[in-house]
Protein backbone atom coordinates (compact mmCIF):
# COMPACT_ATOMS: atom_id res chain seq x y z
CA UNK A 1 0.00 0.00 0.00
CA UNK A 2 1.27 3.71 -1.11
CA UNK A 3 1.88 5.87 2.10
CA UNK A 4 -0.81 8.16 2.62
CA UNK A 5 0.35 12.18 1.90
CA UNK A 6 -1.73 13.71 4.37
CA UNK A 7 -3.41 17.32 3.29
CA UNK A 8 -2.73 20.50 6.21
CA UNK A 9 -6.15 19.47 7.21
CA UNK A 10 -5.81 16.10 7.74
CA UNK A 11 -2.25 16.74 10.06
CA UNK A 12 -4.18 19.54 11.95
CA UNK A 13 -6.94 16.95 13.13
CA UNK A 14 -4.08 14.33 14.11
CA UNK A 15 -3.03 17.10 16.31
CA UNK A 16 -5.79 18.13 18.07
CA UNK A 17 -6.19 14.12 18.59
CA UNK A 18 -3.25 14.27 20.96
CA UNK A 19 -3.21 17.85 21.65
CA UNK A 20 -5.82 20.04 23.54
CA UNK A 21 -3.58 22.46 25.22
CA UNK A 22 -3.09 26.04 23.79
CA UNK A 23 0.45 25.68 24.80
CA UNK A 24 0.98 23.01 22.51
CA UNK A 25 -0.79 23.96 20.03
CA UNK A 26 0.61 27.37 19.75
CA UNK A 27 4.05 25.83 19.40
CA UNK A 28 2.53 23.15 16.30
CA UNK A 29 1.42 26.43 14.53
CA UNK A 30 4.59 28.37 15.77
CA UNK A 31 7.46 25.43 14.27
CA UNK A 32 4.86 25.04 10.86
CA UNK A 33 5.19 28.69 10.11
CA UNK A 34 8.63 28.15 10.76
CA UNK A 35 8.84 25.46 8.18
CA UNK A 36 7.03 26.84 5.70
CA UNK A 37 9.33 30.17 5.84
CA UNK A 38 12.23 27.98 5.47
CA UNK A 39 10.68 25.93 2.82
CA UNK A 40 9.46 28.91 0.73
CA UNK A 41 13.18 30.72 1.02
CA UNK A 42 14.60 27.32 -0.43
CA UNK A 43 12.21 26.13 -3.10
CA UNK A 44 11.19 23.21 -1.17
CA UNK A 45 7.57 21.88 -0.54
CA UNK A 46 6.29 24.29 1.65
CA UNK A 47 2.90 21.88 2.30
CA UNK A 48 5.25 18.88 3.35
CA UNK A 49 7.62 20.99 5.36
CA UNK A 50 4.80 22.56 7.25
CA UNK A 51 2.36 19.77 7.96
CA UNK A 52 6.41 17.96 9.45
CA UNK A 53 6.12 21.24 11.68
CA UNK A 54 2.71 21.21 12.62
CA UNK A 55 2.87 17.50 13.49
CA UNK A 56 6.61 17.27 15.00
CA UNK A 57 5.66 17.26 18.75
CA UNK A 58 2.23 15.22 18.53
CA UNK A 59 3.12 12.74 21.03
CA UNK A 60 4.38 15.10 23.96
CA UNK A 61 1.17 16.02 25.61
CA UNK A 62 0.30 12.35 26.61
CA UNK A 63 3.40 10.66 25.68
CA UNK A 64 6.42 13.04 27.10
CA UNK A 65 7.59 9.49 29.17
CA UNK A 66 7.71 8.39 25.21
CA UNK A 67 8.39 11.41 23.19
CA UNK A 68 8.91 10.39 19.34
CA UNK A 69 8.34 6.95 20.03
CA UNK A 70 4.67 6.81 20.22
CA UNK A 71 4.78 9.35 17.17
CA UNK A 72 6.40 6.64 15.06
CA UNK A 73 3.58 4.25 16.13
CA UNK A 74 1.20 6.65 15.78
CA UNK A 75 2.68 8.06 12.04
CA UNK A 76 2.87 4.69 11.06
CA UNK A 77 -0.21 3.56 11.90
CA UNK A 78 -1.45 6.34 9.74
CA UNK A 79 0.55 5.40 6.68
CA UNK A 80 2.54 8.19 6.96
CA UNK A 81 5.25 8.67 4.36
CA UNK A 82 8.38 7.49 5.24
CA UNK A 83 10.29 10.26 5.16
CA UNK A 84 7.88 12.42 7.18
CA UNK A 85 8.38 10.12 9.88
CA UNK A 86 11.99 10.30 9.90
CA UNK A 87 11.65 14.11 9.89
CA UNK A 88 9.55 13.84 12.98
CA UNK A 89 12.07 11.83 14.89
CA UNK A 90 15.08 13.62 14.10
CA UNK A 91 13.89 16.87 15.60
CA UNK A 92 14.43 14.47 18.61
CA UNK A 93 17.94 13.38 17.78
CA UNK A 94 20.03 13.68 21.29
CA UNK A 95 17.53 13.67 23.60
CA UNK A 96 14.64 10.69 22.66
CA UNK A 97 15.95 9.67 19.00
CA UNK A 98 19.30 8.68 17.66
CA UNK A 99 18.10 9.82 14.05
CA UNK A 100 20.53 12.55 13.22
CA UNK A 101 19.01 14.92 11.19
CA UNK A 102 20.37 14.81 7.56
CA UNK A 103 18.33 16.28 4.96
CA UNK A 104 18.06 20.05 4.58
CA UNK A 105 14.28 19.39 6.16
CA UNK A 106 15.68 18.19 8.99
CA UNK A 107 18.51 19.93 9.80
CA UNK A 108 16.19 23.44 9.87
CA UNK A 109 13.06 21.44 11.93
CA UNK A 110 16.24 20.42 14.89
CA UNK A 111 16.94 24.24 15.02
CA UNK A 112 13.98 26.25 15.53
CA UNK A 113 11.89 23.54 17.51
CA UNK A 114 13.36 24.98 21.12
CA UNK A 115 14.35 28.53 18.84
CA UNK A 116 10.33 29.43 18.58
CA UNK A 117 9.83 28.24 21.93
CA UNK A 118 12.94 31.32 23.08
CA UNK A 119 11.34 33.52 20.78
CA UNK A 120 8.07 33.26 21.90
CA UNK A 121 9.04 33.60 26.21
CA UNK A 122 10.94 36.80 24.82
CA UNK A 123 8.08 38.06 23.17
CA UNK A 124 5.69 37.82 26.14
CA UNK A 125 8.08 39.45 28.61
CA UNK A 126 8.40 42.57 26.37
CA UNK A 127 5.57 45.81 27.28
CA UNK A 128 4.16 45.49 23.57
CA UNK A 129 3.62 41.29 23.91
CA UNK A 130 3.73 42.07 20.04
CA UNK A 131 6.60 40.35 17.49
CA UNK A 132 5.61 43.62 15.47
CA UNK A 133 8.90 44.86 16.99
CA UNK A 134 11.06 41.99 18.58
CA UNK A 135 14.52 42.52 17.95
CA UNK A 136 17.35 39.97 16.80
CA UNK A 137 18.82 41.78 20.33
CA UNK A 138 16.24 41.12 22.28
CA UNK A 139 16.03 37.41 21.97
CA UNK A 140 20.26 37.62 22.40
CA UNK A 141 19.75 39.23 25.71
CA UNK A 142 17.36 37.45 26.86
CA UNK A 143 19.17 34.09 25.44
CA UNK A 144 22.47 34.90 28.63
CA UNK A 145 19.56 34.57 31.18
CA UNK A 146 19.48 31.27 31.45
CA UNK A 147 17.20 31.44 33.93
CA UNK A 148 14.59 32.79 31.28
CA UNK A 149 13.49 30.20 29.69
CA UNK A 150 15.11 27.83 31.04
CA UNK A 151 13.44 24.68 29.51
CA UNK A 152 14.68 26.37 26.11
CA UNK A 153 18.11 23.97 25.67
CA UNK A 154 20.33 26.36 23.54
CA UNK A 155 22.99 24.07 23.05
CA UNK A 156 20.48 22.31 20.44
CA UNK A 157 19.29 25.89 18.75
CA UNK A 158 23.28 26.41 18.17
CA UNK A 159 23.85 22.47 16.88
CA UNK A 160 21.06 23.33 14.76
CA UNK A 161 22.61 26.27 13.25
CA UNK A 162 25.67 24.77 12.55
CA UNK A 163 24.18 21.79 11.03
CA UNK A 164 22.43 24.59 8.86
CA UNK A 165 25.22 26.08 8.66
CA UNK A 166 23.26 29.32 9.25
CA UNK A 167 24.62 32.25 11.44
CA UNK A 168 22.68 32.04 14.83
CA UNK A 169 21.76 35.56 14.31
CA UNK A 170 19.82 34.87 10.56
CA UNK A 171 18.34 32.11 11.95
CA UNK A 172 16.68 33.98 15.11
CA UNK A 173 15.85 37.15 12.75
CA UNK A 174 14.03 34.36 9.63
CA UNK A 175 12.60 32.71 12.50
CA UNK A 176 11.21 35.97 13.95
CA UNK A 177 9.93 36.86 10.06
CA UNK A 178 8.32 33.71 10.24
CA UNK A 179 6.45 33.92 13.15
CA UNK A 180 4.87 37.66 12.52
CA UNK A 181 2.31 36.52 10.29
CA UNK A 182 0.65 34.48 12.39
CA UNK A 183 1.13 36.96 15.67
CA UNK A 184 -2.01 36.82 15.98
CA UNK A 185 -2.67 33.00 16.35
CA UNK A 186 -0.09 32.62 18.93
CA UNK A 187 -1.60 35.87 20.88
CA UNK A 188 1.46 37.97 20.01
CA UNK A 189 -0.06 40.70 18.14
CA UNK A 190 0.33 44.71 18.94
CA UNK A 191 -3.54 45.23 20.91
CA UNK A 192 -5.26 47.92 18.41
CA UNK A 193 -7.41 50.67 19.72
Amino acid sequence: MDPHIPTRDEAYALLREFNQTDKAIKHALAVEAAMRHFAAQRNQDVEKWGIIGLIHDLDYEQFPSQHCVKTRQILTDRNYPPDYIRAVLSHGFGHCTDVEPVHEMEKILFAIDELTGLIIAATLVRPSRSLDDLEVKSVRKKWKEKSFAAGVDRSVIERGSAMCNIPLDSLIAETIAALRPIAAALGLQRATG
